[in-house]
Formats: structure tokens, C-alpha cells, sequence
């Protein structure tokens, strides 16, 4: 899958031109790219489009437009694009109250590590996690995490020819599965891969 270049994006001017449409096309991509396991675990999926978006809206709120500080960026968020061998995912741990949220990170250390994928009739798959850096402690977990599925070329095949895809989450204290993804969401994941 291409990377994300400098020369790809657009200016800050350009950007704030066609913002509105851009970010309007990109929430509609998201839906499909979501998937919500339980109440309070949410992935998305990433793909070009979508981290492009983050990267433009971050140069936007930062007002970087020097060639340093937009390959930063670059650098920091091209590696969540997949690569045509993994689905790539960030995942959200959402609870509105504040303090419930501080109870469940600190229940939910190592939830990270226990999600997984399984494409019809192929072994599960558990994420790789937080490749770019920690971000759990021994007390509590983060609310985002960076997640990465690692397919075998016979894994891929199978999804791209349309196999069911099941996704969960098994922690001792957060379970969940969504045991097939809609047409919607398995389409677009297909699309991710080589």
C-alpha cells in the first residue's frame, strides 16, 4: 500500500478550502471501518484515507507548514496505514463518566493484547499493540491504543474472497465479540489487503 508523502498533502490553505467536503467524506468512510465491541470498546480501522485525514487535521491544528514538523507527522502516523499483509486499527476505550473511565483503564491493563480477528475457517488472530510506544503502565491501561493484525497469505485470500470475519475481545474483566462484521465492513477490509 503507498505511503502518505509530503507531496500528497495538501496545503494549509488548500486544506482549509476543502475541509468541510474532505471531513464529510471521511466520517462517511469511517462508518464502514467501525466496529463497536460491547459498550465501551469501539475500532476503527484505518486505511489511507483515514489517516490522511488525521495527519491533515493535525497540520491544521498545530499550523505546521514547514517541511520539518509535516514529516514529523508523516513519520508518526504513515505506520497505521496497512500494508496489503495486516488490517491496522485504532482502538477507543470510551466511558463518559471520568470516573468510571479511571476505574475501567485500571481494570483493563493488557485489554490491548487481547483482541483479536478470525477470518472464516483460518486460526485467530491476536493484535500487536503499541508498536510506536507504551502505553500502558503496571496500574492502568491508555483509552487509545494502536493495533495491528498480522494475516497470512492464506488468511488474506480468504478475506478477499469475501470469508466471514469475526472480532472480540477476551479480558478477564471485558468480553465481547461481534461474530460476523457486516457486508459493509468486510468489504472495506478486504479492501485493505493484497
Amino acid at each position: 500500500m503507498a505511503q502518505i508523502t509530503r507531496d500528497s498533502l495538501l496545503s494549509l490553505e488548500a486544506y482549509a478550502k476543502a475541509r468541510a467536503e474532505f471531513r464529510e467524506r471521511v466520517l462517511a468512510h469511517k462508518k464502514a471501518r467501525t466496529v463497536h465491541l460491547g459498550e465501551h470498546v469501539t475500532l476503527l480501522f484505518e486505511d489511507e484515507l483515514t489517516v490522511r485525514y488525521q495527519i491533515q487535521e493535525m497540520l491544521r491544528i498545530e499550523k505546521v507548514f514547514e517541511e520539518e514538523g509535516i514529516q514529523d507527522e508523516l513519520d508518526a502516523y504513515n505506520p497505521l496505514v496497512p500494508d496489503g499483509t495486516n488490517l491496522k486499527a485504532t482502538m477507543l476505550i470510551e466511558y463518559e463518566d471520568a470516573d468510571e473511565r479511571i476505574g475501567a483503564l485500571a481494570r483493563l491493563t493488557g485489554i490491548e493484547r487481547r483482541v483479536w480477528i478470525e477470518i472464516a475457517g483460518q486460526p485467530r488472530v491476536h493484535a500487536i499493540a503499541d508498536e510506536d510506544l507504551p502505553r500502558e503502565t503496571e496500574t492502568k491501561t491508555a483509552a487509545v491504543h494502536f493495533l495491528r493484525f498480522e494475516l497470512s497469505p492464506t488468511m488474506v485470500s480468504a478475506l478477499r474472497r469475501g470469508a466471514g470475519l469475526a472480532i472480540g475481545v477476551e479480558h478477564p474483566q471485558y468480553e465481547a465479540v461481534v461474530p460476523a462484521v457486516s457486508p459493509a465492513t468486510l468489504a472495506a477490509l478486504a479492501a485493505d489487503v493484497a
